[in-house]
């Protein structure tokens, strides 16, 4: 049997082999690239990365320099600056919570920093900075809360908080020490500079920390500047104050300030003249280049500018004749006070003004506590207090009737016959009634005529009367009086260079039956219903003085620049004076009134008001005030029994030929039938230590009862 040979089929060729080779090539290449790769890093540019690895970025600290300071107008410093020794601190960029309180820790052994009022929330951030006891607190916390650590962080730390301020260990004085200087530190923002110590450094801490530098990174020794005040603290209501670098910057201003350049630690004025040319007395801080290495500490710092020193402000203000004012202001109201007519009374306030250029004097208050009886320095009343000033303001009254026509430099004689509205009290002058049968506007003014100053507001309103039956008056009467009273700044604000002035107060102009109060209206014409503040009544004063110039009164002369020194150093710019209106009265118009307030001091007829001040030679002019007005006992409470007081007041300018000088008193809310003058015993002595302090001569002709301004 043949048997036939079934041939195998041939099996397919493997691509095995091939798919090998093809991956170790691609390993191969992947290899190649990646020694590549490395040459080129580490042999062609090794040196290169290397030193990318290692730079620094460099970044300009700012630091802060002394303030400028402020003089007199005769030189002599009000405030000056206190170079005390400092710790301060430098936060690096990335520096944790772990490495600030082992820094503190390490200065601690240096320095006592003063004790402040810890919270248990400082205490608490002192305790977790740790990472031992951070993590010993987090296995306190329930499974929740632990997870918080990767979904919600600032959660996270809440919890740690709230559980270790349940938890807080006891601290002793000297354990708290390092605490106190952690909150300094944690507090500050990256490479800012911050004090840990600023006052009360003693030569031992410079000495220990100055040599411990190099393990405190960030620590260094610097240089702080304090407010010192060589006259005392007697103008400080002037100047104002600055704040701490412990305060920083005010909140109420924050925004503005961080947009204008400050840290939240820098010092900046905070009232009055400090915060009004804050400006001019901050100076430029100094600039130093620092270098962030690449562990976030800073390797290399160098001073590019050294800062300049805030300018000067030289003040218009003789601080030998403000604290005369100052010393007749205490005086006098003590005289008060011990009198006992002075237990509801706000106090005594003074000023004085050049009329000639708007120059502030002087400046002066002295407030009273009603409840405490307490009196405290207040010279910003002056412009942020308003009163009820009386017959002070009638010049303006009649200036204000001839500008309307109403009565004319030669033609102004006027019944004075009191007026009966139906209803009211008969209106009339302090004298009796019958005194007089007319008076002209100057005889009114001297002996303070009520009746006048209201015959010149019913003839501006039109009046039609008839006595005890009905008056009625132009609608828009207060409307017309507050016009002409405007005009002399009487009821708006002066302009001075300080902040916080007021307007004072307007009555009402309608009564509670929605008609004129036709009352009233009289009762403005002769001061005893606006309230005004004592700087208006200073501008008002003045503008007579000076033949109708509506000055803007200013407390700062010039700004100088300050000298290596700490010496003032050239003038850098200087106040100008301002004429702001030009007041609408002719030259004839204004003599008649100067003529009535040299009769108020010099004239001969029995009721003349002023002639305790004809003493004074060179003679002077002006226009006594006596209002009567109401206040009560508690001053916060509305419903305290209200008490009927007077309130005194004065204006008036020397010498009244050339004048050189022009003042405003108040002494509001005297009680008793007729207090005394105090308001003239103020004035007498303001004039008196002003001739005498500016070499005022004498006028050998001078005579106490001359009929007309020399002149």
């Amino acid at each position: 049997m043949k048997y036939i040979r079934t041939p195998r089929p041939k099996r397919p060729k493997s691509h095995l082999p091939f798919r090998l080779n093809l991956l170790f090539f691609v390993v191969f290449l992947m290899f190649a690239a990646l020694v590549g790769q490395l040459a080129y890093l580490q042999i062609l540019n090794g040196s290169r990365l290397t030193a990318e690895v290692d730079r620094t970025d460099k970044t300009v600290i700012k630091g802060n320099v002394p303030r400028g300071l402020v003089f007199d107008s005769k030189g002599r410093a009000l405030v000056t600056n206190k170079a005390n020794s400092a710790i301060t601190y430098t936060r690096s960029v990335g520096i944790t919570s772990a490495q600030m309180k082992a820094l503190a820790q390490t200065l601690a052994k240096y320095i006592t920093v003063p004790s402040t009022s810890l919270t248990p929330r400082d205490f608490a951030d002192y305790y977790l900075a740790s990472d031992a006891n951070s993590q010993a607190v987090t296995k306190k916390l329930s499974k929740a809360d632990q997870a918080l650590s990767t979904s919600d962080s600032s959660e996270f730390y809440k919890k740690q908080v709230a559980y270790v301020q349940k938890h807080l260990p006891t601290y002793t004085k000297a354990q708290q020490q390092p605490i106190e200087i952690f909150k300094v530190m944690s507090g500050s923002t990256q490479l800012s500079t911050v004090y840990i110590k600023a006052e009360g450094v003693t030569e031992k801490e410079v000495a220990e920390v100055g040599e411990h530098l190099t393990s405190m990174p960030g620590v260094n020794l610097g240089t702080d500047w304090q407010r010192e005040y060589p006259n005392g603290d007697s103008m400080t209501s002037i100047i104002g104050r600055v704040s701490s670098e412990k305060s920083g910057l005010p909140a109420e201003n924050l925004s503005s300030y961080l947009a204008n350049g400050y840290a939240r630690n820098d010092r900046v004025g905070t009232s009055y003249l400090e915060n009004a040319y804050e400006n001019v007395l901050k100076g430029s801080k100094s600039q130093t280049q620092v270098e962030i290495g690449s562990k976030n500490q800073i390797v290399n710092s160098v001073q590019q500018f050294k800062g300049q020193q805030g300018a000067n402000l030289n003040l218009t203000i003789d601080s030998a004749y403000q604290a005369k004012v100052e010393a007749t202001l205490t005086k006098v109201f003590d005289q008060a006070r011990a009198a006992g007519v002075a237990n509801v009374s706000d106090g005594a306030y003074a000023v004085a003004m050049d009329p000639n250029s708007g120059r502030i004097l002087a400046l002066a208050g002295r407030q009273q506590n009603i409840k405490t009886h307490t009196v405290t320095n207040d010279a910003l009343g002056v412009i942020n207090r308003s009163f009820v000033m009386g017959s002070a303001v009638k010049g303006a009254t009649v200036l204000g009737a001839m500008q309307d026509g109403v009565i004319t430099p030669t033609d102004n004689y006027l019944p004075d016959t009191p007026i009966y509205l139906p209803g009211t009290p008969v209106k009339k002058s302090v004298y009796p009634v019958g005194t007089f049968g007319s008076l002209d506007a100057a005889s009114a003014l001297e002996v303070s005529s009520n009746i006048y100053m209201m015959r010149l507001a019913m003839k501006e309103g039109h009046a039609k009367y008839v006595p005890n039956d009905y008056m009625s008056l132009d609608s828009n009467i207060f409307t017309t009086m507050r016009k002409y009273f405007t005009e002399f700044g009487l009821g708006q604000k002066t302009g001075i260079d300080l902040p916080g002035e007021t307007s004072g107060y307007a009555g009402p102009t309608v009564n509670s039956a929605g008609t004129l109060p036709v009352g009233s209206a009289l009762d403005l014409s002769y001061g005893n219903y606006d309230a005004y503040t004592l700087i208006q009544m200073a501008q008002y004063i003045s503008s007579i003085a000076n033949n109708g110039y509506r000055m803007q009164p200013y407390l700062v002369q010039s700004i100088s620049s300050t000298l290596a020194d700490g010496s003032s150093g050239p003038i850098l710019s200087t106040t100008q004076p301002k004429v702001l209106a030009k007041i609408l009265s002719t030259q004839a118009q204004i003599n008649v009134v100067k003529q009535g307030m040299w009769q108020v001091v010099h004239g001969t007829n029995g009721w003349t008001t002023a002639t305790a001040l004809n003493t004074l030679n060179p003679g002077v002019a002006g226009k006594t005030g006596t209002a009567q007005t109401f206040t009560r006992v508690d001053p916060e409470d509305n419903t305290s029994e209200q008490v009927e007081t007077t309130t005194l007041s004065f204006v008036g300018f020397a010498p009244a030929s050339n004048p050189k000088i022009a003042i405003a008193v108040v002494v509001p809310n005297l009680t008793g039938d007729e207090p005394a003058n105090y308001n003239l015993m103020i004035a007498q002595q303001m004039f008196a230590d002003y001739y005498s302090m500016n070499n005022i001569k004498a006028d050998p002709n001078y005579s106490s009862h001359q009929s007309t301004i020399n002149g």
